[in-house]
């Protein structure tokens, strides 16, 4: 489940930090680059500065690329905009299941500040139980189809899930009032299952997080519902590839703004937006701690750690990557209503590499 920002954690925390001090924006204009073009040669000044120009108006082109293929391609259907649906009452929970400290809490915890380095015992468990969240993730997918409401995926995650002996870690996190988060076409992340039936063309996300045996497994994926056209389906697609591109530069001390600069390449080559509004963050014993994992262009500093575990979790846009809350306070949008989607995986960061621990 982000954090939020203004920054925030995509998986579910909503904890603001300071963008001023962990965001760099990518090239915007010839005058960030410095050159000195070495004597004798009168043209390679000139020549830096029109590759520099190239270079900072890669983004707009492919923005109007992807803005022109909109409107010139009767694939694409507009969907009429998301609207709430009936909440009904939150599920039970049988007494003998381990809860998670907050349940009993409509406050927001505080994002802890200690990373999550496990021992040998901490990564059984933590394996443990990205395994039951990567089933249950799974099982959910296979729920996807016209006509089946969000709140009906809830109820088959909850059961799946107590009846693994587990806790649905999202249930009364800060008030949240279901076990899955289910963010339907716009909605960017948390979106609260309700009545409403998923149509043929609809994208949608499922964040499945587990608390067992005291350690939480999180892990989420954009389903494709019926035909989708092709436009969202390459959405979908491509924020696939950049959280898988982010998880291939992780190692024991790689530095982790190396995650959001493979994010924003792979996606600005497509014309995406990067939302910088959501961020992956630590998992283990807590749901949500530090470090928060940026998934665009940043200077933020900090290397990963041999037996680490944290989430990556890129959100895409088609359009804008501003957002609305609803005043249910979790559910987020999209601001001009393009479609959004999200994949995550919790990974275990290795002395050679990355271990994915919530893949079937």
């Amino acid at each position: 489940m982000a954090s939020s920002t203004t920054l925030t954690c995509s998986s579910f925390l909503g904890e603001p930090i300071s963008s001023a001090s962990s965001s760099s924006k990518p090239l915007s204009g010839a005058t960030h680059l410095r050159f000195s073009p070495p004597p004798g040669n009168q043209c390679s000044h000139r020549c830096f500065l029109v590759f520099s120009r190239k270079l900072s108006g890669l983004e707009e082109a492919m923005r109007i690329r992807r803005e022109r293929e909109l409107q010139s391609s009767g694939k694409v259907r507009r969907r009429p905009p998301l609207r709430r649906g009936k909440v009904s009452a939150r599920l039970p929970v049988p007494e003998n299941i381990p809860k998670p400290p907050y349940v009993n809490s409509s406050s927001l915890p505080d994002l802890s500040k200690e990373p999550q380095i496990h021992d040998a015992e901490g990564i059984a468990r933590m394996k443990a139980a990205c395994e039951l969240a990567a089933r249950v993730l799974e099982y959910a997918g296979t729920l996807v189809r016209p006509s089946i409401t969000t709140n009906e995926i809830d109820k088959a995650v909850h059961k799946m899930i107590i009846d693994a002996g587990a806790y649905p870690s999202p249930l009364g996190y800060g008030g949240f009032p279901k076990s899955v988060c289910t963010s339907v076409n716009e909605c960017m992340c948390h979106g609260i299952p309700d009545s409403r039936q998923l149509q043929s063309g609809d994208i949608i996300n499922i964040d499945v997080t587990v608390f067992l045996n005291g350690y939480h497994g999180d892990t989420s994926k954009t389903f494709l519902c019926g035909k989708v056209d092709e436009q969202t389906e390459r959405l979908v697609r491509v924020t696939e590839e950049c959280m898988n591109r982010a998880i291939s530069a992780c190692k024991d001390g790689a530095n982790f703004r190396k995650i959001g600069k493979k994010i924003s390449y792979h996606a600005e080559r497509y014309g995406y937006g990067v939302a910088e509004c959501f961020v992956g963050h630590g998992v283990g014993t807590v749901f949500h701690s530090e470090p928060l994992i940026l998934h665009f262009r940043n200077d933020k500093p900090g290397c990963m750690v041999e037996g680490q575990t944290f989430t990556i979790e890129p959100i895409l846009t088609m359009g804008s990557i501003e957002s609305i809350t609803w005043d249910d306070n979790w559910t987020t949008l999209t601001a001009d209503g393009s479609p959004a989607a999200q994949f995550e995986h919790t990974i275990l960061i290795t002395r050679t590499g990355a271990e994915i621990l919530t893949k079937c």
